[in-house]
Protein backbone atom coordinates (compact mmCIF):
# COMPACT_ATOMS: atom_id res chain seq x y z
CA UNK A 1 0.00 0.00 0.00
CA UNK A 2 1.22 3.69 -0.84
CA UNK A 3 1.30 5.99 2.08
CA UNK A 4 0.65 9.58 0.31
CA UNK A 5 2.57 12.43 2.15
CA UNK A 6 4.74 9.44 4.74
CA UNK A 7 7.44 10.79 6.60
CA UNK A 8 10.93 9.46 6.12
CA UNK A 9 12.10 7.73 9.46
CA UNK A 10 14.34 10.48 9.90
CA UNK A 11 11.95 13.06 9.68
CA UNK A 12 10.27 11.08 12.22
CA UNK A 13 12.90 11.30 14.68
CA UNK A 14 13.47 14.67 14.65
CA UNK A 15 9.67 15.34 15.30
CA UNK A 16 11.05 15.92 18.85
CA UNK A 17 8.11 13.88 20.76
CA UNK A 18 8.44 15.13 24.50
CA UNK A 19 6.54 11.34 25.21
CA UNK A 20 8.90 8.69 24.43
CA UNK A 21 9.09 4.92 23.99
CA UNK A 22 11.28 5.70 27.17
CA UNK A 23 8.84 7.30 29.08
CA UNK A 24 5.77 4.42 27.76
CA UNK A 25 7.70 1.78 29.12
CA UNK A 26 7.35 3.07 32.66
CA UNK A 27 4.23 3.28 32.27
CA UNK A 28 3.34 -1.01 32.09
CA UNK A 29 2.81 -3.40 34.78
CA UNK A 30 1.33 -6.91 34.70
CA UNK A 31 -2.75 -6.24 34.86
CA UNK A 32 -5.25 -9.25 34.59
CA UNK A 33 -8.34 -9.28 32.24
CA UNK A 34 -11.47 -8.82 34.85
CA UNK A 35 -13.39 -9.90 31.94
CA UNK A 36 -16.45 -8.34 30.47
CA UNK A 37 -19.25 -6.81 32.87
CA UNK A 38 -21.46 -8.48 33.78
CA UNK A 39 -24.28 -6.04 32.81
CA UNK A 40 -23.11 -6.21 29.03
CA UNK A 41 -24.77 -7.89 26.69
CA UNK A 42 -22.37 -9.60 24.24
CA UNK A 43 -22.74 -9.55 20.82
CA UNK A 44 -23.56 -13.12 18.86
CA UNK A 45 -21.91 -14.54 15.62
CA UNK A 46 -25.93 -13.95 14.49
CA UNK A 47 -25.71 -10.29 15.70
CA UNK A 48 -22.40 -9.92 13.49
CA UNK A 49 -23.84 -11.57 10.75
CA UNK A 50 -27.14 -9.54 10.54
CA UNK A 51 -24.98 -6.31 10.93
CA UNK A 52 -22.67 -6.99 8.16
CA UNK A 53 -25.66 -7.68 5.87
CA UNK A 54 -27.02 -4.10 6.50
CA UNK A 55 -23.68 -2.43 6.48
CA UNK A 56 -22.96 -4.31 2.58
CA UNK A 57 -26.71 -3.44 1.73
CA UNK A 58 -25.56 0.30 2.50
CA UNK A 59 -22.69 0.71 0.53
CA UNK A 60 -24.29 -1.61 -2.55
CA UNK A 61 -21.81 -1.22 -5.51
CA UNK A 62 -19.70 1.09 -4.26
CA UNK A 63 -16.17 0.70 -2.96
CA UNK A 64 -15.45 0.18 0.33
CA UNK A 65 -13.95 2.51 2.04
CA UNK A 66 -12.91 2.17 6.47
CA UNK A 67 -11.37 5.46 7.93
CA UNK A 68 -8.92 5.27 10.60
CA UNK A 69 -8.00 7.91 13.17
CA UNK A 70 -6.24 6.07 16.23
CA UNK A 71 -5.49 2.72 16.61
CA UNK A 72 -7.02 0.87 12.53
CA UNK A 73 -3.87 3.06 11.37
CA UNK A 74 -1.50 0.80 13.21
CA UNK A 75 -3.44 -2.29 14.18
CA UNK A 76 -6.47 -2.24 11.66
CA UNK A 77 -7.41 -6.04 12.28
CA UNK A 78 -8.35 -6.35 8.72
CA UNK A 79 -7.38 -6.72 5.12
CA UNK A 80 -6.98 -3.70 2.86
CA UNK A 81 -5.37 -3.04 -0.86
CA UNK A 82 -4.82 0.60 -0.62
CA UNK A 83 -5.31 3.68 1.55
CA UNK A 84 -5.09 7.21 1.68
CA UNK A 85 -5.21 10.62 3.71
CA UNK A 86 -8.65 11.85 4.29
CA UNK A 87 -10.25 14.38 6.32
CA UNK A 88 -14.00 14.08 8.37
CA UNK A 89 -15.27 17.35 8.50
CA UNK A 90 -17.22 17.89 11.78
CA UNK A 91 -16.12 15.51 13.95
CA UNK A 92 -12.65 15.67 15.96
CA UNK A 93 -10.02 12.89 18.47
CA UNK A 94 -11.73 12.95 22.22
CA UNK A 95 -10.45 10.78 24.65
CA UNK A 96 -13.98 10.65 26.18
CA UNK A 97 -14.45 6.85 26.33
CA UNK A 98 -14.68 5.46 29.95
CA UNK A 99 -12.34 2.03 30.01
CA UNK A 100 -11.72 -0.44 33.26
CA UNK A 101 -10.94 -3.27 30.46
CA UNK A 102 -7.99 -3.35 27.51
CA UNK A 103 -5.83 -0.55 28.59
CA UNK A 104 -7.67 0.45 31.56
CA UNK A 105 -8.56 -1.98 34.52
CA UNK A 106 -11.67 -1.32 37.63
CA UNK A 107 -8.82 0.59 40.07
CA UNK A 108 -7.41 2.83 37.55
CA UNK A 109 -9.67 3.22 34.89
CA UNK A 110 -8.74 4.53 31.39
CA UNK A 111 -9.53 6.79 28.40
CA UNK A 112 -10.06 5.52 25.28
CA UNK A 113 -10.23 7.58 22.09
CA UNK A 114 -12.98 8.50 19.89
CA UNK A 115 -14.90 10.78 17.31
CA UNK A 116 -17.24 13.72 19.07
CA UNK A 117 -19.03 16.28 17.25
CA UNK A 118 -17.29 19.65 16.29
CA UNK A 119 -14.17 20.95 14.08
CA UNK A 120 -11.99 18.19 11.86
CA UNK A 121 -10.05 14.64 11.84
CA UNK A 122 -7.53 14.14 9.32
CA UNK A 123 -6.87 10.80 9.25
CA UNK A 124 -6.47 7.20 6.82
CA UNK A 125 -8.82 5.49 4.80
CA UNK A 126 -8.35 1.94 3.98
CA UNK A 127 -9.77 0.39 0.36
CA UNK A 128 -11.33 -3.41 1.01
CA UNK A 129 -11.71 -5.65 -2.12
CA UNK A 130 -14.59 -5.72 -3.68
CA UNK A 131 -14.54 -9.44 -3.32
CA UNK A 132 -14.25 -9.09 0.04
CA UNK A 133 -16.66 -6.88 1.55
CA UNK A 134 -18.41 -8.96 4.17
CA UNK A 135 -14.84 -10.80 5.36
CA UNK A 136 -13.37 -7.18 6.24
CA UNK A 137 -16.55 -6.06 7.80
CA UNK A 138 -17.18 -8.70 9.85
CA UNK A 139 -13.16 -8.57 10.94
CA UNK A 140 -13.70 -5.00 11.63
CA UNK A 141 -16.91 -5.18 13.75
CA UNK A 142 -15.05 -7.89 15.97
CA UNK A 143 -12.02 -5.75 16.64
CA UNK A 144 -14.58 -2.64 17.36
CA UNK A 145 -17.77 -3.91 18.63
CA UNK A 146 -18.00 -6.65 21.03
CA UNK A 147 -21.67 -5.87 22.95
CA UNK A 148 -24.60 -3.96 22.16
CA UNK A 149 -24.48 -0.91 24.09
CA UNK A 150 -21.96 0.41 21.34
CA UNK A 151 -24.92 -0.18 18.36
CA UNK A 152 -24.83 3.31 17.74
CA UNK A 153 -21.29 4.20 17.63
CA UNK A 154 -20.18 3.49 13.89
CA UNK A 155 -22.02 4.80 10.85
CA UNK A 156 -20.74 5.44 7.30
CA UNK A 157 -18.94 9.30 7.15
CA UNK A 158 -18.37 11.41 4.58
CA UNK A 159 -14.73 11.99 4.47
CA UNK A 160 -12.69 14.00 2.00
CA UNK A 161 -9.25 12.94 0.06
CA UNK A 162 -6.39 15.24 -0.01
CA UNK A 163 -7.55 15.36 -3.98
CA UNK A 164 -11.07 16.86 -3.12
CA UNK A 165 -13.15 13.79 -3.93
CA UNK A 166 -15.89 13.36 -0.95
CA UNK A 167 -15.93 9.35 -0.23
CA UNK A 168 -17.93 7.75 2.10
CA UNK A 169 -16.18 5.66 4.60
CA UNK A 170 -17.17 2.94 7.31
CA UNK A 171 -16.03 4.68 10.90
CA UNK A 172 -16.20 3.17 14.47
CA UNK A 173 -16.58 4.96 17.36
CA UNK A 174 -18.30 7.96 16.13
CA UNK A 175 -20.47 9.25 18.64
CA UNK A 176 -23.31 7.40 19.97
CA UNK A 177 -25.63 6.72 22.94
CA UNK A 178 -23.07 4.15 24.72
CA UNK A 179 -22.86 4.76 28.71
CA UNK A 180 -19.54 5.13 28.90
CA UNK A 181 -19.21 8.14 26.98
CA UNK A 182 -17.95 10.96 28.98
CA UNK A 183 -20.17 14.11 28.59
CA UNK A 184 -19.36 17.27 28.64
CA UNK A 185 -15.70 16.32 26.96
CA UNK A 186 -13.52 15.97 29.59
CA UNK A 187 -10.45 18.77 29.14
CA UNK A 188 -6.72 17.81 27.96
CA UNK A 189 -5.30 18.40 31.73
CA UNK A 190 -8.44 15.95 33.28
CA UNK A 191 -7.24 13.72 30.56
CA UNK A 192 -3.32 13.58 30.81
CA UNK A 193 -3.02 11.87 34.65
CA UNK A 194 -5.61 9.53 33.15
CA UNK A 195 -3.24 8.72 30.21
CA UNK A 196 -0.23 8.54 32.80
CA UNK A 197 -1.49 5.92 35.17
CA UNK A 198 -3.80 3.63 33.45
CA UNK A 199 -2.84 0.29 32.19
CA UNK A 200 -4.64 -3.10 31.39
CA UNK A 201 -3.48 -6.46 30.22
CA UNK A 202 -3.39 -5.17 26.42
CA UNK A 203 -1.13 -2.27 27.78
CA UNK A 204 -1.20 1.20 29.12
CA UNK A 205 -2.74 4.11 27.59
CA UNK A 206 0.19 6.00 27.36
CA UNK A 207 1.63 3.35 25.38
CA UNK A 208 -1.86 3.85 22.75
CA UNK A 209 -1.23 7.75 22.49
CA UNK A 210 2.57 7.58 21.53
CA UNK A 211 1.49 4.95 18.88
CA UNK A 212 -1.40 6.89 17.38
CA UNK A 213 0.87 10.06 16.89
CA UNK A 214 3.74 8.27 15.94
CA UNK A 215 1.79 6.72 13.05
CA UNK A 216 0.00 9.59 12.55
CA UNK A 217 3.37 11.14 11.77
CA UNK A 218 3.83 8.53 9.21
CA UNK A 219 1.60 10.15 6.83
CA UNK A 220 2.22 13.72 7.34
CA UNK A 221 -0.15 14.18 10.00
CA UNK A 222 -0.36 16.09 13.57
CA UNK A 223 -3.50 16.66 15.21
CA UNK A 224 -3.36 19.31 17.55
CA UNK A 225 -4.92 18.23 20.63
CA UNK A 226 -2.97 15.17 20.26
CA UNK A 227 0.32 16.78 20.27
CA UNK A 228 -0.47 19.16 23.66
CA UNK A 229 -1.83 16.15 25.20
CA UNK A 230 1.43 13.70 24.50
CA UNK A 231 3.76 16.87 25.91
CA UNK A 232 1.46 16.99 28.91
CA UNK A 233 1.31 12.62 29.56
CA UNK A 234 5.04 12.98 29.37
CA UNK A 235 4.91 15.68 32.10
CA UNK A 236 3.13 13.84 34.20
CA UNK A 237 5.53 10.21 33.91
CA UNK A 238 8.65 11.83 34.54
CA UNK A 239 6.77 13.97 37.38
CA UNK A 240 5.58 10.17 38.97
CA UNK A 241 9.19 8.97 38.30
CA UNK A 242 11.09 11.62 39.14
Amino acid sequence: MSRSGALTSTALKSSSMALTQDLVDLCFRDEMDPGAPPTWEPLTDADYAEITERLVGDIGDEPLWIFAYGSLIWKPGFDSIACQRATAYGWHRSFSLHIERGRGSPDQPGLMMMLSRGGRCDGVIYRVSDSEKREQIDKALRREVSHKDSFSTFRFLPVRTQGGETIRALTFWAGGKSPRIIRPLPPLQDVAPVLARACGHRGSCAEYLYNTVVHLAEFGIRDRNLWRLQEMVAREIEAMHA
